[in-house]
């Protein structure tokens, strides 16, 4: 009896890298948007069908420093799935510290600050310094990392706090550079000495960063910020795309085609399929 060759082993599972839930039923924060329903299953449907099996959950600004809503998707996922949590004040940091352990089992592998949004974090050092300083030891136990939402303005800072405190360092959004903005002395600096200590891209948001479908017009920005980063780069949707919709910025198709013609096609599947491991898993 012959017996069956053995079978190739199966190819890493796609991730997207960052997406959000939102429960209208959880409190968000007064004076900022009001989110629609958007669940577990319904971004586990459309990522699927892109070959996307593997999500990291992204607590979004309008809830706060409450995790609440992204802990019980990280439950609903059994596993599949990652999360990263917001802390920007220093009771938040020790919130964090305190369930560290039963928030990591769960899945959570970071902690975001968002020095963009109008309830998000001061983009001050100052102020940042006690955070990061209470959490340090415990995101270097547990290997998480610190996921930035900022603007070019914001790199220097970044940059700096890495330095002080080491660890490893996401940026959000391509780091918040726009299609057609001009780089300073100072932040281009900056985003080489990121990118020479180790820190991760996120090649995320495309609409957010004044261009529309296709993006032709930052195919560049993103070969070259990626080219820094190289290796370290990591993809995500921004599901479901608050202030806009799927339909306005292409769904899936379009913004997976931008990594595609701007990393081409092996660097796009380590992208997509084997840089995350290395982050999250």
């Amino acid at each position: 009896m012959v017996e069956p060759a053995p079978s190739a082993p199966a190819a890493p599972a796609g991730w997207d890298c960052h997406v959000h839930l939102f429960d209208p039923a959880a409190p968000t924060l007064g004076g900022h948007y009001a989110p629609a329903a958007a669940s577990l299953s319904e971004i586990e449907a459309v990522s699927q069908a892109h070959g996307l099996h593997r999500l990291v959950l992204v607590q979004p600004s309008v809830y706060g420093e409450d995790p609440r809503v992204l802990l019980a998707g990280l439950r609903q996922s059994a596993g599949r799935h990652r999360g990263v949590v917001v802390a920007h004040t220093l009771q938040a940091a020790q919130d964090l510290v305190a369930h560290a352990d039963a928030w990591h089992a769960l899945g959570v592998r970071g902690m975001r600050l968002n020095c963009v949004s109008p309830v998000g974090a001061a983009a001050d050092a100052t102020a940042l310094r006690p955070v990061l300083r209470t959490v340090q030891s415990t995101l270097q136990r547990l290997r998480w990392h610190v996921q930035w939402y900022v603007q070019p303005a914001h790199w220097p800072m970044v940059a700096a706090l890495q330095n002080e405190f080491g660890g490893v360092h996401v940026l959000d959004h391509l780091g918040g550079l726009r299609a057609d903005a001009l780089l300073q002395a100072s932040e281009a600096a900056a985003l080489s000495d990121l990118a020479q200590g180790g820190a991760w891209l996120k090649l995320s948001a495309w609409y957010r960063l004044g261009c529309a479908p296709p993006y032709a017009e930052l195919i560049h920005r993103v070969a070259d910020m990626a080219g820094q980063f190289a290796g370290r780069c990591v993809w995500g949707s921004d599901w479901p795309h608050t202030g806009t919709s799927a339909k306005a910025v292409g769904g899936h198709s379009a913004l997976l085609a931008v990594l595609q013609q701007a990393l081409g096609p092996q660097a796009s599947q380590r992208t997509l399929h084997e840089a995350p491991l290395a982050l999250y898993a």
